[in-house]
This record gives structure tokens, sequence and C-alpha cells, in this order.
């Protein structure tokens, strides 16, 4: 058993069971030896389900079981066209009989990816141009809220991507995941890596490795949009939320944490990812099985290689990569494999 792992001290809330659980720890075996640097490990976290595959997943677990106990009957989230949260809020909302409003950044699209699913599970979708959503966003939210109440309903504002103090005990339930497959594989990694977008996976695996595996482990977000300074801004603003919302940990300890960022490999800009982020999931697709998608964890993934191939990570050493899902929005930009 690696020296360093430890009780976790914080213990989860009433949650849903709504993901598969507990997802893989799979060793990519070919692709280590190719590079001939780390062992690199994969949280299968797309494997939480089917439909509802990726990281959303166990957020939501918590976030809708608070909707349920406070007699919520209609959702409203918000991210951009092909949103994976947006995605697994709509099936959730189907499957626990609530009404599901999406608030979309972006021009309707071809019914495809994750816009296709949210249809299909029968969300109410509004589209909205990026200039006005990003001035817009709170304002939405309250109109549409005031739009259900006169309809006689209540409706539950979740916020972009689920991050929130809320949404963090997702990835905190995950991190003690891990210290169990850690402990099973018999590893101490160098780091753990992560896509981050909205924030919340990043502030949960933050907290929860300091807490069940190890303060000095670093939980590195790969950036997929915003920069660093954005990112040490929300994942600190989420952190502090679900302290005060909890009161789960001390606050002098919550504060103490490091919040590391990567903001190299963001590429053109969010949902846009260069030709050697395609050719990497082609790649890894062939010599692994595994499947990544252009807008998360290609990004994220080909952020991890680069690093490598730099030699921030060594041989003899592990690395663990969290799948976070997002596949369905690998079919929205097809085009762009060669295939």
């Amino acid at each position: 058993m690696p020296p360093f792992l430890i009780l976790s001290m914080i213990s989860l809330p009433k949650h849903l069971s709504l993901a598969q659980r507990n997802t893989p720890l799979q060793l990519l075996t070919r692709l280590s030896a190719e590079l001939g640097g780390p062992r690199i490990w994969v949280k299968r976290d797309d494997m939480t389900g089917c439909g509802l595959s990726g990281n959303k997943v166990r957020k939501l677990e918590f976030t809708l079981a608070k909707a349920l106990d406070e007699g919520y009957d209609t959702l409203i989230t918000s991210g951009g066209v092909q949103s994976n949260h947006c995605r697994a809020t709509a099936l959730l909302g189907a499957q626990l009989g609530l009404k599901v409003r999406l608030i979309l950044r972006g021009e309707p699209e071809a019914l495809d990816g994750n816009l296709l699913l949210d249809h299909l599970a029968g969300a109410e979708i509004s589209h909205y141009a990026p200039k006005e959503y990003f001035a817009r966003l709170p304002e939405l939210f309250a109109e549409w809220e005031e739009h259900y109440r006169k309809q006689g309903r209540k409706a539950l504002s979740i916020p972009t991507g689920g991050s929130d103090g809320v949404g963090l005990w997702g990835y905190i339930g995950c991190a003690q995941e891990l210290a169990e497959d850690f402990n099973l594989a018999g590893i101490t990694p160098t780091a753990v890596i992560c896509a981050t977008g909205s924030g919340g996976t990043q502030a949960g695996l933050t907290v929860g490795i300091a807490d069940a595996v190890d303060p000095s482990l670093p939980v590195i977000g790969m950036a997929v949009s915003d920069d660093t300074a954005y990112f040490q801004s929300k994942v600190r603003a989420d952190i502090d939320d679900w302290q005060q919302l909890y009161g789960a940990a001390d606050p002098s300890w919550l504060s103490s944490l490091s919040i590391h960022t990567n903001d190299d490999y963001i590429g053109p800009g969010y949902g846009k990812a260069t030709q050697p982020v395609f050719d990497l999931i082609a790649k890894v697709a062939r010599t692994e099985g595994l499947l990544l998608d252009p807008v998360y964890t290609g990004k994220a993934f080909y952020g991890l290689i680069q690093q490598i191939k730099k030699g921030q990570y060594k041989a003899g050493e592990d690395v663990v990569f969290i799948h976070t899902g997002g596949i369905f929005g690998l079919f929205a930009q097809r085009q762009n494999l060669n295939l």
C-alpha cells in the first residue's frame, strides 16, 4: 500500500445514485511505452453511464438530490451548443420526471452530438448569440425562472457546468475513489490531470485529493477556454462556496490548498481544436481503443503528452488523467478527423 494514502475526513452528503461507479483506472500500456516516459493511467469517468457518460453525472447526483428534496419540478441550466453538462441535465431530467430548459450559447446547428440528445430527451431549448449570452446570462436565468413561476412551476437554476459549491461534491467523491484505485494499483502518482472548463471538476479534485490522498499531490487543470488567472479565481470561488454551504472543512486548510492550471494548450478557443489535437484523438483511439473529444479531453490529453515530451514527467513515474467524457462532441466535428 502506498504510504501516503490516508483515510478521508470528509463525508459525502445525501445524493442520488445516477452514475455507474467505481469507474476503472486503466493503464495505457502501449502509449506509455511508445513515449518512453511515465506510466499513463486513465480514470475512466467516460464510463459513468452511456448517454449520461462523463463527469457531469457525478456533480448532478448532488444537485438533483437538492432539487427533489426542495420540491423543484423544473431545471434551468446553460452552456455551449454542444455542452456535455446540458446533455446530461436533459437526460437526467427526463429520467427523474423534471422539465428542463437549456440556455445555449450559439446559433442552432444541425442536430448532431449533444444537441441531438438534448432534443431527443425533450428539453426546451433557447439559443442566444454569444454576445447576449455573456452579457445577460444572470438575467436570462431570472427571466426563465419567472416564466416558469407564472406557470405555477418551481425552477432550479444550475450554473454552467454544474460548477458550484453543491456540484463540488461530485469530484470530492471521485477523489475518494481514486485513493482506493491508487491503493489497488500500488502506485504513488506524480500528478492528477484533468480538463478544466467551468472549474468545478478541478475544484472538487483539488479538495478531495488533498483530503483523501495527499495534499502535496498536484491536481493540474488543463484549460480548454480561459486563462490561468480565471481558473485561480473560479476554482477558489467554488471551494469557498462549498465551505460556506456545508462547513465541511477547516477554512484555513482550504485556503492553503494550491490551485494548478496550465493554459498553454487552449488553441484557438473554447470548442476549437488544432489539427494536432484531432490527430492525437485518432492515434489514441487506434493505439488504446480510448475515445477522446476535441473540446475537453482531447485538448487536455494533448497538453499532457506535450508535457511528457518536454520532460515534465519521467520514466518510472505514474501520472493519472481523469477522462471526463464528452465523446458525443466528437461527432459534431467529425470532418476534422480526416478519415
